[in-house]
């Protein structure tokens, strides 16, 4: 049985690109019937890889990216964005859901369930929600709320759990109320709306149902999140794509991926979650990920704490009969 190694996760980028390509054409054009594809812009690589294998599979005059920025959105969100249409030749347009999630009371229902914990926070407050490290720790994960205040001063408490699900509930509807303007450009010109999630992502229960989980097509879902920045690459995606860190931009403070819901680095994640696929033991992980076999075996008990919590994410809608073609 050949070694394990951080090798294991490499690819041959062209081939990979040929193959989506290939698959994407079938699936737009003939199973789904329709003329091209839309997709949100956020300025990161799992985005842009995906607008790029569009351009590619469909055609640049097939393609449209949205921008879809709020209150809270980072200004890189938006210059990095512009930077992916203008280099991949695509049409673009700017759907501003702040207003929209005003109306709906997104921002008034999360800072109410702040003040749950927080009672100062108020006008000129930011905050973001981070994850207790797994690798220090046995049993439950929890969350923190970090909060600053507008003279700069932070304060962090650990969540309960009305208070967790407040914030989350609200904070989801940025995720819905861009889908919401996804599928009206998707409906307007007859395209398809192409999701973004990685590998990672899709296992783990990283996305919103009905928000950033609703697609018609989902391109990069198989890869590893190490194997769409090797995609990247090839693809020519810019530097300053390649180099950012991955982020949620969803709070008012900076916030990474890794500190909201995977607690490791992705390439870290990426090989362990490949290995508890392939049932590699955690000692022969543990040195080429840089971790003692004790905090791998605690991160795959996360990956299947995860998968457990997220299953019904994945669920259609169930029925109580199966229905037949009519």
């Amino acid at each position: 049985m050949k070694k394990f190694s951080k090798d294991v996760l490499n690819i041959n980028a062209a081939e990979v690109s040929h193959k989506i390509e290939e698959v994407l054409r079938e699936q737009v054009f003939r199973q789904l019937k329709r003329k091209g594809a839309v997709l949100g812009l956020s300025g990161g690589i799992d985005s842009s890889v995906t607008a790029a294998l569009c351009v590619r599979a469909l055609g640049r005059e097939r393609v449209l990216g949205l921008f879809m920025p709020e209150l809270d959105s980072s200004d890189d969100s938006m210059r990095l964005g512009r930077l992916i249409s203008d280099s991949l030749g695509v049409d673009s347009v700017i759907e501003d859901i702040g207003p929209l999630l005003e109306v709906a009371g997104c921002y008034k229902r999360r800072d109410e369930a702040i003040r749950a914990q927080v009672p100062e926070y108020g006008k000129g407050y930011k905050s973001k929600i981070a994850l207790a490290n797994i690798l220090e720790q046995d049993g439950f994960n929890f969350f923190h709320l970090v909060v600053e205040s507008d003279k700069g001063v932070r304060t962090t408490v650990r969540l309960n759990v009305k208070s967790y699900l407040g914030i989350v509930a609200a904070t989801n509807m940025k995720q819905r109320a861009r889908k919401f303007y996804e599928y009206y450009h998707a409906d307007r010109l007859q395209y398809a709306v192409a999701g973004t999630p990685n590998r990672l992502e899709y296992d783990q229960g990283f996305f919103v149902k009905n928000g950033d989980g609703a697609a018609d097509i989902k391109p990069i879902a198989h890869l590893y999140k190490t194997q769409v920045y090797q995609l990247a690459a090839y693809l020519g995606i810019p530097s300053e794509v390649l180099q950012r860190p991955p982020t949620t931009d969803t709070y008012s403070l900076a916030q990474t991926q890794e500190e909201f819901y995977f607690s490791l680095p992705y390439d870290k994640m990426d090989l362990c979650l490949y290995a508890k696929n392939a049932g590699i033991p955690t000692a022969e992980v543990a040195g080429e990920v840089g971790l003692t076999p004790q905090q791998v075996d605690r991160v795959y008990r996360d990956i299947d704490a995860k998968r457990s919590a997220t299953r019904y994410l994945h669920f259609k809608p169930l029925l109580i009969e199966e229905v037949g073609e009519v």
